[in-house]
């Protein structure tokens, strides 16, 4: 039993290091959106690399080992990578360069296995939608792709036009499913004599009409009712 507890620990480390490896190798977009080939190969290599460490005939015993020790090596791999500069490069890579000046860098593009098509795709999630309107595109450690537009192609902010705003802050959840959040209506200098009102200006006579109602700094209040019946109309949403 010894015996099946060392040699499991051998191969699974020798396979985590050969999994990082070929990750390396195949590329960062893998761990991003993938499409439907990626992800049968990325199910197919974890497959494969959890049936090379267990033991079929100690398998309990093996894949508990193994789970512990690949936890381990991850720990371990994540505390070089804090570090080691070098170590968190050749672990993580480091950020590519894929447009730059509105040029595509072809030699990066061919180093990450990332085509034109799957390029102009990550632009457009980020509503860029020509390449030349692109001062940089970096594809990040984790398969993210960040833009940064031209000058001239950035969207007019109040900031350009300097205009002082006034900052919504985060939503407080005030009503949830007809129950009142009373710890933060409080903590947002209000009551429920407040809330009420707030409510009947919106034609709404009772908490328990609502389904959700929200606060921002501004003391602007959220709400969405609840439907009057639970049998969705066919058609009525534009889906289906």
């Amino acid at each position: 039993m010894g015996n099946v507890i060392f040699i499991t620990i051998i191969k699974g480390i020798c396979l985590y290091i050969l999994a990082l490896f070929l990750s390396r190798k195949i590329g960062t977009k893998l761990i991003s959106k993938m499409t439907f080939f990626d992800f049968v190969m990325s199910v197919s290599m974890g497959s494969i690399v959890a049936n090379a460490i267990i033991d079929k005939e100690f398998a309990t015993l093996s894949a508990t080992t193994a789970l512990i020790l690949l936890a381990i090596l991850t720990i371990f791999t994540g505390y070089l990578s804090l570090k080691n500069i070098r170590l968190r490069k050749l672990f993580n890579s480091e950020p590519i360069t894929l447009v730059e000046n509105g040029t595509i860098v072809d030699e990066n593009m061919k180093k990450i296995k990332l085509t034109i098509s799957e390029l102009k795709m990550k632009l457009r999630e980020k509503n860029v939608f020509n390449v030349a309107d692109v001062e940089f595109a970096l594809m990040e450690t984790d398969g993210n792709v960040s833009v940064l537009p031209k000058s001239d192609k950035k969207p007019l902010t109040p900031y350009h036009m300097n205009i002082k705003t006034t900052s919504s802050g985060i939503e407080k959840d005030i009503i949830i499913d007809g129950a009142i959040m009373e710890e933060n209506l409080t903590s947002a200098g209000l009551d429920k004599v407040w809330l009420i009102s707030e409510l009947n200006k919106q034609k709404i006579k009772d908490c328990s009409e609502v389904f959700y109602a929200g606060l921002d700094n501004t003391k602007k209040l959220y709400v969405s009712k609840k439907h009057s019946t639970s049998k969705e109309t066919h058609g009525k949403y534009g889906i289906e």
